[in-house]
């Protein structure tokens, strides 16, 4: 098994706990056993979900776009008596519309988020599972690693990072008793697609309804393809299919199609 067993001083870090996958990661974490640390920046949200999970669920409110916090989160991990043997790198989210009409700032606060944040945590948390001898990393990473999204270039680019670092990373903790695993899904109902600034009908018009899973499922599916040691997990057969297709088609013809259907660009 490559998810460490549970145990008084361990805990699993989850960080964008407040909502959505984050946020029925760190359940179906707790519902196995394991202590949380909830890592978002909405304080309320965050004390919410630890009162509903009870006993082992720690809320640790951080802004992960700020490298001081970064550097402080072990530490406060282990202020609160504990070992970080499970790293759940969630946190993330997107902006929308073309790069020619894009905030600077906004798009490298993103990026600070989706990108640096994960190289970051992994760098500051794995070296102890290493030496311990077990731990499990999680990176979310999303169906858009597999192929541009005009419309999204920095997210999908982002996602594509952590997609090749988690894969990368796994190459090197081979034998180690550290295991990393990429998530990838596929369009899921959070609030996701409102702070990047799509409407519902936006969202939902853009994908097919073959494709969206819910976020419980894909939680599951996250943690189950931990404890299996599973190198890349995408939820849905749909998914699992479309990933495969955007991989292999000509970007040619891909990107037309992408550009033309995206709400970001319309």
């Amino acid at each position: 098994m490559s998810l460490p067993p549970p145990a008084p001083d361990r805990a699993a870090v989850v960080t964008g706990a407040s909502s959505g996958i984050g946020l029925e990661i760190a359940r179906e974490l707790h519902r196995r056993g394991h202590q949380v640390v909830l890592v978002a920046r909405s304080v309320d949200k965050l004390e919410q979900l630890a009162a509903e999970l009870g006993e082992g669920a720690h809320a640790l409110p951080a802004d992960l776009g700020e490298r001081a916090a970064r550097a402080g989160l072990r530490e406060r991990v282990e202020g609160l008596g504990l070992t970080a043997d499970v790293l759940v790198n969630n946190a993330g989210y997107s902006t929308k519309g073309p790069i020619a009409k894009s905030d600077p700032d906004a798009e490298t606060t993103m990026l600070e988020v989706d990108v640096l944040a994960v190289a970051d945590l992994c760098s500051r948390f794995v070296p102890g599972m290493v030496e311990r001898g077990r731990g499990a990393v999680l990176n979310v990473a999303s169906t858009a690693a597999f192929q541009p999204l005009p419309g999204q270039a920095g997210y999908a680019a982002a996602k594509a990072f952590v997609l090749s670092y988690t894969q990368s990373l796994a190459g090197e903790l081979r034998g180690s008793g550290v295991s990393a695993t990429a998530l990838c899904p596929g369009p899921v109902e959070t609030g996701f697609g409102a702070r990047a600034g799509f409407t519902d009908d936006e969202a939902k018009g853009a994908l097919p309804p073959i494709l969206w899973v819910d976020a419980a499922k894909v939680a599951k599916a996250a943690v189950d393809g931990m404890a299996r040691g599973r190198l890349v997990v995408i939820p849905g057969a749909a998914n699992r299919a479309a990933s495969v297709l955007a991989q292999v088609a000509p970007r040619s013809l891909l990107l037309p199609v992408l550009a033309r259907s995206h709400p970001g660009l319309k």
